[in-house]
């Protein structure tokens, strides 16, 4: 049964770091590209980063360039966004999802997948 699993979650100070994790089971992740999505109350889902098959192809929206990092390690079937200088408006429910179709990264449609979300909260 194909599943993803996120974790790191959690309440973090305004120019504080988290590292989420997606744990990826049932399917081998080596193959597939994967899509990190944030939402939060009253908005509507958005893409924050993505990573290629590979690792070597990524992007990121514009709100989180340089304060993100995405990688993952196809050996433990694994992919982590680190969060760096993290920002209230950060605050979401931050979901992974496997690539199943061609489209553009940001586009939800495109990913058949869907972990069940893990909390972020930038509070100070």
């Amino acid at each position: 049964q194909v599943a993803l699993v996120e974790s790191g979650g959690g309440l973090v100070q305004p120019g504080g770091s988290l590292r989420l994790s997606c744990a990826a089971s049932g399917f081998t992740l080596e193959y597939y590209h994967i899509g990190w999505f944030r939402q939060a109350p009253g908005k509507e889902r958005e893409g924050v980063s993505y990573i290629g098959q590979g690792g070597d192809s990524t992007a990121y929206a514009d709100s989180v360039k340089g304060r993100f990092t995405i990688t993952r390690d196809n050996a433990k079937n694994t992919v982590y966004l680190q969060m760096n200088s993290l920002k209230s408006e950060d605050t979401a429910v931050y979901y992974c999802a496997r690539v199943s179709r061609s489209g553009y990264w940001t586009d939800p449609s495109i990913y058949d997948s869907w972990g069940q979300g893990t909390q972020v909260t930038v509070s100070s």
